[in-house]
């Protein structure tokens, strides 16, 4: 597909359309709402259909695929912070735990994005590796622990530390919703097989991109209610939020075939890498970093970072990906 395909593709889908009318409606200011238990259902859903479909492939997957895009996953996942982190204290002049705070979320991952990039691929008619929602449980954590581990550093230097709570926060990480069901839906998936995800295909694979576009209907309203706080951030971190997803989105794309990705796997390795968290890194944050200011981190992965990889970076990422594969001209 060359590049004008590629974006109809992606805005013209029900899921991009779901998000921009919830933006819409709370600009409007109209009533519509998701009660919270209807919102925590269909994450639940989502990230555990997610998991399983990933399961069943991964158990056909050699160890000798996965071994490699795992290792440079972890391996950007925990430098990612570091970069992010200079940038904001050097050019940013944040403080060290904002800095510390913006750099975990960028270098962690958003799970919604990486759904939303599946289902792009999936109407594209591009397969991808089954272990990618391994990578995205890799992706989740290694980024949240350097951030803070920086961070606890330059303040003990500065003499204003407060030893981490290792124990809760690593709770808080690794027994968050995200891991446990991504990662467990992939052991169910493994162990289950084709003939055991054949059984439950009606309730997981069918509706699942229905489900995804009333997801994102929500997502489109929380993100409409965060933006009257993008007036308080400033220009550099609005930047920020736009251009250190295409840079490292294209390090994705650039280190995809290396590691012996196939088209569609590079796409995902590329929007793992351009997404930023708003849940995981939240809530690990709020533990490890009390001091730093949730609304700057949150501002811009939300109401900038997600729109911009949703509408623009999707379609961006696979049409690199494409012309770097000799797939476009």
């Amino acid at each position: 597909m060359d590049t004008i395909e590629l974006l109809r593709l992606n805005l013209l889908s029900p899921m991009v359309l779901a998000f921009a009318l919830g933006v819409l409606a709370t600009v409007a200011r109209s009533d519509l709402r998701f009660p919270e238990a209807l919102y925590s259902a269909m994450s639940i859903y989502l990230l555990l259909a997610i998991g399983l479909k990933g399961g069943v492939a991964l158990a056909t997957t050699p160890p000798a695929q996965l071994w490699l895009p795992a290792l440079v996953t972890v391996a950007v996942g925990a430098a990612t912070p570091l970069w992010c982190y200079g940038l904001l204290r050097g050019v940013g002049r944040l403080s060290i735990p904002d800095a510390a705070a913006v750099a975990a979320h960028y270098g962690s991952v958003s799970v919604v994005t990486f759904i939303a990039c599946q289902a792009f691929l999936d109407r594209a008619g591009v397969p991808t590796e089954g272990f990618m929602t391994t990578l995205v449980a890799l992706l989740e954590v290694p980024a949240i622990l350097v951030a803070l581990v920086v961070a606890r550093s330059a303040l003990a230097r500065a003499g204003s530390s407060d030893p981490i709570a290792w124990r809760p926060l690593l709770g808080e990480v690794l027994a968050g919703r995200s891991i446990v069901l991504l990662a467990g839906g992939l052991l169910i998936g493994a162990a289950a097989g084709p003939a055991g995800m054949a059984r439950v295909e009606a309730f997981f694979v069918t509706p699942f991109e229905g489900v995804l576009t009333l997801f994102l209907l929500e997502m489109g309203l929380v993100t409409g209610r965060r933006l009257g706080e993008l007036r308080a951030i400033g220009p550099f971190l609005l930047g920020f939020g736009i251009v250190m997803p295409v840079l490292h989105g294209l390090l994705g794309v650039a280190l995809g075939p290396l590691v012996g990705l196939s088209l569609g796997g590079t796409t995902v390795l590329a929007v793992l890498f351009a997404s930023a968290s708003y849940i995981a890194a939240t809530a690990a944050v709020r533990l490890g970093l009390p001091e730093a200011k949730p609304s700057l981190s949150l501002t811009a992965s939300l109401p900038i970072t997600f729109p911009f990889d949703l509408v623009v970076g999707i379609p961006l990422f696979a049409r690199a990906a494409q012309v770097l594969w000799g797939g476009g001209s």
